[in-house]
Formats: structure tokens, sequence, C-alpha cells
């Protein structure tokens, strides 16, 4: 097996000063100094035969393991020791591990880290690993955009690749059949309108809540999200979300998207008290039959069919004439590599993994979506119904990112002024006007 070069990097002495700058200031921008001596000399697509042991950082995210588990079997050679940490705490605790001495060898991506981490120099600029695997057929377009950042990390979907897919998600909406055929709803809407008619007549002709919604954490903006994503260009909201120059939320499709949210708070579509329900508690009365639609990810799917069976469905949150092409919010569960790593082949091996058949029934198995697009799936029921409209969502490259990728600080400017929003104490152009603040600050 050929042997691995080692990074170019700089003496240890500058890159142990540049970790020790990156955690007094925990979230400043570095010097970009070091970055072009962080790509790889050159790059092999083989495991090597001797032992060796990676670990790798990551938060709330049910494949990991399996999908370790599955490469490791590959290559028993390869030993992967997962370090956890919750999703509350990982940017922070991610920024000091990966600019330690001795930083996990993979991080589960996240763009609130990337912004001081990449500048840096301290993250592998993944271009050559992407071009000897292929990576850029293997993975769908709309899921690589995310991943691709400029030097500065000021703005996405363009520069150099920093980490890779390993499962894929979609926002849409689960719908409890049994409440909409005691509604007289005739399935799942096909317009936004046929959808808020859908939520009237639950309202008038059941004891359900419309729409479960917990807007204490990211439950209230994934409703606006999705209104926004069926309403606006999604040119423009890219933009936004990716850091373009001039972007702007305040726009018309994002003053209807959340006068709509607003609207359905004031008729009481949402369930009372919402601002102080949890994502997990939502998702707890939706399956209990306390209401009768809830805005939510594939990765609720599996406890959903369980607890629901038959009961349960899905579609994706329809356009205004329902003649759009499919739409939606999604992520990728992505990996990035330490650019202080000497194993970085092996790294980005069990990166190219993830692309595998094998793993993409690991990731449907686990309620995600795989990272293969074409990859078979004999899905059933609510399963089935989601990965049909994932399907559709990527045959079109419209996969969106959430909202709070604009800024590392956006979700504690959505959170809040969504429980304005529907609470009534914020008003929309206030709303809007707060987020493009942050926008604004972030970028100047």
């Amino acid at each position: 097996m050929p042997t691995t070069p080692g990074l170019r990097r700089p003496a240890a002495a500058a890159a142990a000063g540049t970790a020790a700058a990156l955690v007094l200031s925990s979230c400043a921008v570095l010097s970009t100094s070091v970055r072009e001596d962080d790509t790889p000399e050159s790059v092999s697509t083989g495991v090597p035969d001797q032992p060796v042991t990676l670990r790798l950082a990551f938060t709330d995210d049910p494949p990991t393991q399996a999908l370790v588990d599955g490469f490791t079997e590959q290559h028993p050679n390869v030993d992967i020791e997962l370090q956890q940490t919750q999703f509350t705490d990982y940017i922070k605790t991610v920024k000091l591990s990966m600019s330690s001495e001795n930083p996990p060898d993979i991080a589960q991506y996240n763009s609130g880290a990337m912004d001081s981490l990449v500048p840096a120099g301290l993250i592998l600029d993944l271009d050559e690993h992407s071009e000897a695997y292929g990576w850029e057929e293997t993975f769908p377009t709309s899921a690589m955009e995310s991943l691709r950042i400029d030097p500065e990390a000021a703005e996405y979907g363009s520069g150099s690749l920093y980490a890779a897919p390993g499962a894929l998600s979609v926002l849409g909406v689960f719908y409890n059949k049994s409440l909409l055929e005691e509604a007289g709803v005739d399935g799942p809407p096909q317009t936004l309108g046929g959808f808020e008619q859908a939520l009237e007549q639950v309202q008038g002709r059941t004891d359900a809540t419309p729409l479960g919604n917990g807007s204490l954490e990211v439950g209230g903006f994934q409703i606006w999200s999705s209104l926004l994503n069926v309403l606006g260009d999604e040119d423009e909201y890219r933009d936004w979300v990716y850091g373009a120059p001039g972007a702007s939320i305040e726009t018309e499709a994002a003053k209807e998207a959340t006068g709509t949210l607003t609207r359905w708070a004031q008729e009481g579509y949402l369930p009372e008290g919402t601002s102080a329900v949890s994502d997990i508690d939502a998702q707890a009365d939706f399956a209990a039959g306390d209401s009768a639609f809830l805005v939510t990810g594939n990765w609720a799917t599996a406890e959903l069919a369980e607890e629901m069976g038959e009961e349960v469905g899905f579609f994706l949150m329809p356009g205004p004439t329902g003649q759009e092409p499919p739409v939606a919010a999604g992520s990728s569960v992505s990996y990035a590599i330490s650019s202080q790593t000497e194993n970085y082949d092996t790294a980005a091996a069990f990166l190219d993994y993830l692309g595998s058949a094998e793993a993409a029934q690991i990731q449907l198995s686990s309620g995600f979506m795989p990272v293969d697009p074409d990859a078979p799936s004999e899905s059933e029921g609510v399963m089935g119904e989601v990965n049909a409209g994932f399907g559709r969502v990527i045959e079109q490259e419209s996969l969106l990112p959430f909202p709070d990728f604009a800024t590392p600080g956006m979700v504690d400017q959505l959170t809040p002024g969504v429980q304005g929003l529907v609470t009534g104490t914020t008003s929309e152009e206030e709303f809007l006007r707060s987020l493009q603040q942050e926008w604004d600050e972030h970028h100047e």
C-alpha cells in the first residue's frame, strides 16, 4: 500500500500559536496564512494495512455509530473512536477541540464552527480527495453547495470543499390520516391555499390542534422557512443563506411567509403556549393524535412510524398553485477532516464510504436520506412517502439550506423572533429586520 505524505504545514510552534489564539478568541476569524499549507501534497484512495486509529467528534446524529461499524467491518485494521457532544454545546466544543494540539481526525461539520476553523487553516481542503474519488458525481449537487467555502468563510456555496455528506435530511409535513378524514380533508393538500383550508377544517370539525408545533426551539422557524421556500425565489434565498454580497431577507416573499405564519397563529391553528413547547413534545403530541399536521424533518419518521403505524403520512409543503417544482429545506449530516491529522487518507476513505450502497441502507434504516439518491429503497408507508418526496427534490436540485446556516448567531434571532410573531409581541417588519441586521453585522 502506498505511503501517505504529510501535509505541507508551518512549524509546530506556529501551528500551536494559531491553535492557542483560536481557543482564546473562541469565534474570532484568524489569520489565513496557514491555509495554503494545509492542503495535502498528494492523496491516496487506499487504506493502509497497518493499524490506524481515528477519533470522530459528532453531535446528536443517529447514523454515526452504524456507519462507523459498517466502515470498520470492511477495514478491521481501522478503529474509529467516537466523541459525542450535545447539540447545544457542539459549536463551542468542536472549535476548541479542533484547535487543540491533539484534535479529532474527523468532526461533524457545522457552519457556525467553520467560520473560524476554516480561515485558521485547521480544516483540510478536500478538493483533491473529491477529484480522486469522484465525489462531484457521487454526491448530490445541492448537498455539496453548503460545504464549499471561500478562504475567509464569508460566503458559502463556492470555494474549496471542506466536508462530505454522510446522511441527508428533508423538511416536510406529517399528517394524521384519521384526523384528516374526520375533518373532511381528502388526502394531503395539493396547494398552499388547500393546506390552509385543511387547517380551518380540522379546527372546525375536530378537537385536535390543526398544526402541531414547538416554538421553544427550532420548530417555529421550520414552519416559517417552509413557507418562505415555496413562496420565494430559490436563488435569492440561497444567496442570503450563503452570504452573497448585497443579499437580503427583507423580500416580498419573506413578508408573505411571515404574514402567513402570523395569521395562522392568530387564527388559533398552532397550539396554545407553543413558545414554551419543545420540538420533542410537539412530536409526542402529534403522535398521540393531539394535532393533525406537524412540520418537521425525516429524522422523526422512524419514531412516528413505530408509534402511529399506517395512520401517519407525509407530503412536501405545497406551493401556491401546486404546479411549482418541489422544493424543501434540508441539509446533510456532514464530516470534515482536521488539517493536523496524519491519517487524512484513511479519514477520506471513511467519507467516501458514506456514499456507498451499504451506507445508503444504514442511512435509510436510521430515518435519514441516503447520500446516494439512486440507492434502491424498499421502504413502504410513511418512510416510502418521505423517500419519494426527497427524491423529487433532489431530482430538481432544489434542496435548500436551513435559514440558521446564514450566520453563527442567526438561530438566536430566528427562535425568539418567531416566538414574538406567534405571541403577537413582534411585528413582521421587526422580525425580518432583526434577521437582516444579524446578517449585515456578520458580513460587514
